[in-house]
Order: structure tokens, then sequence, then C-alpha cells
């Protein structure tokens, strides 16, 4: 693994000592250390550190505050909260700021050195995962229809942002779980999800079951073999799909899913146009 650079925050220059010394000893880099919210931007700005342990209570703002006026410039630092009180109040708003961790004091060395070090592990897998879901996904997508209706769709408008989805029709929103947590949206007209029933389906007279249960068997089996890529490629990913959830209607707003990492595309195929989102978090959800 590579050096990782720490800056310790805290208001105790006792606190500070202890902890540095933890860091040190077990191979971390102290690049700085800083008292209050003045001092703990200017040091992380300055420094760049990958990892802050983040004391709760500092003159002037408390941890959070603090961890927040630096998100507003570094966004991916990973804070981890040492506080001598860990009550669930606390637990709730460092969840809420996107904090990695939290220990309490004293803190035990064990501990905050394997906490670090997990953190800083799953960061690296999700650099991993952030650079293969998109084209493991389109590649599931393209798979199943070429063994299904023996035709290659083309793509475009490849996008990477997280905007709250429209459905054109018929939505089926599939959710993962595993290390970490996402979502794939498939999307499309009521058009398109009936020539694609009709055709698997050999008949032209469809319910709206019909065509429901065929796009939500269809879009499991995208999500279901891409996460098998992934895995495949990962088996730390440990990705698995959850059961279809299907949005019937035009115009029918799906949540933002306010995920870490999210990309869109969309699917020219011989039955009409597919719209697939798919984005990943950094949390876990089981």
């Amino acid at each position: 693994m590579k050096e990782i650079k720490v800056v310790v925050v805290d208001d105790s220059a006792f606190s500070v000592a202890m902890i540095s010394n933890i860091l040190t000893s077990n191979g971390f880099t102290v690049v700085g250390s800083a008292g209050c919210l003045e001092e703990a931007v200017d040091v992380v700005s300055r420094l760049k550190p990958d990892v802050i342990t983040m004391d709760m209570t500092m003159p002037g703002a408390d941890g959070i505050e603090c961890t927040k006026a630096i998100r507003k410039f570094d966004s991916d630092v990973k804070v981890i909260i040492v506080s001598s009180m860990m009550d669930d109040e606390i637990v709730h708003n460092a969840k809420k700021a996107k904090i990695s961790g939290y220990i309490q004091k004293p803190v035990d060395e064990e501990e905050l050195t394997l906490l670090i070090n997990r953190i800083m592990a799953d960061e690296e897998l999700f650099v991993q995962l952030n650079s293969l879901y998109f084209t493991v996904f389109k590649e599931a997508l393209t798979d199943t229809f070429n063994k299904f209706f023996k035709f290659v769709p083309t793509y475009q408008e490849q996008q990477n942002s997280d905007q709250e989805q429209t459905s054109r029709g018929i939505s089926v929103v599939m959710g993962i779980i595993g290390k970490y947590s996402g979502t794939m949206i498939l999307d499309m007209s009521d058009e398109t999800a009936k020539n694609i029933t009709v055709s698997l389906l050999k008949k032209d007279s469809l319910t709206k079951d019909h065509i429901v249960n065929v796009m939500g068997e269809i879009s499991n089996i995208i999500a279901g073999n891409a996460c098998s890529l992934m895995n495949k490629s990962n088996p730390l990913f440990g990705l698995r799909v959850a059961p279809p959830t299907v949005v019937y209607g035009e115009s029918i707003k799906i949540s933002k899913s306010e995920l870490d990492t999210v990309s869109s595309v969309k699917a020219a195929t011989a039955f009409g146009e597919v719209y697939m989102n798919i984005g990943f978090n950094r949390g876990e959800r089981q």
C-alpha cells in the first residue's frame, strides 16, 4: 500500500502527541496537526493528507463543522472522528457528514491502525470498481440483447451525472448490494418495451403484466450478469442484485439516487431506445 499521510486535528497538545506517536509507530506519515477550524483548513489545504483524525470538541467549531469546511475544497479526504464521547447523536451526525469512521478516546492503537488501513483499502477497491462498472454493465446489456435478439445495440450520449430520472414509459430499478451499494435503472418508452416483449413471447396480445414481467427479468439478467463479472474481477466486491422494482407510466419522477459515482447511456436497439443509468455508493448496504 502507498504511503498514507495523516493530519491530526485536536486542540489538546497531549492528544496530538499521543495520536501522532501511534500513527508514526505503525507506519503512517503524520504531515501536520491543527487545533481549531482555521488551522485545520490551512493545514489540510497545504499538505493534502489522505486521512484526518478529527477531535469533536474544539474552540469555535466542533469536528462535524470542521469537516464540512474542509469538504468545500477537498471532498475526497478521509475523516475519522476521535472523541471521548461516542453517542448515537454523534454517530448519526458523522454519517450525515460522510465521515469515514469514528473511534473513542483513549485511542486504542490496534483499533486506529486497522480502521485507517481498512478505510484506505476500501478507497482503492472503490477506485477499482469505479474504473470497471460502467463498461461491464454495458457489456452485460450488449450480451443480453445479442443472445436474445441476435443484434448488438449501439451506444450514444454517455454522461456522468446523478440527476433526477424521469420515466419515459417503463423503468426498472435494480438495487445492488454487497461491499458497495448501487442502483441500475433501465428505462424506455411503452412502445419499446412492448416491441421487446412481443419479440420474446411471440404474441401480439399482451397485458401490462406481460410487459412488466419481461422487462423485470431482462433487467435482472443484465444486472446479475454484470455483478457476476465484477465479482470475477475481484471477489471482494461481493455484489448481488435485489428484486426489481418496476415503475410504469410516462413522466413519473424517479428519486435522485445520490450516489457517489453515476453514469448513464442511451442504447439504440432494433426495438427503440433503451436508457441505462448505473451508479454506486462507497457505503455498504446489506
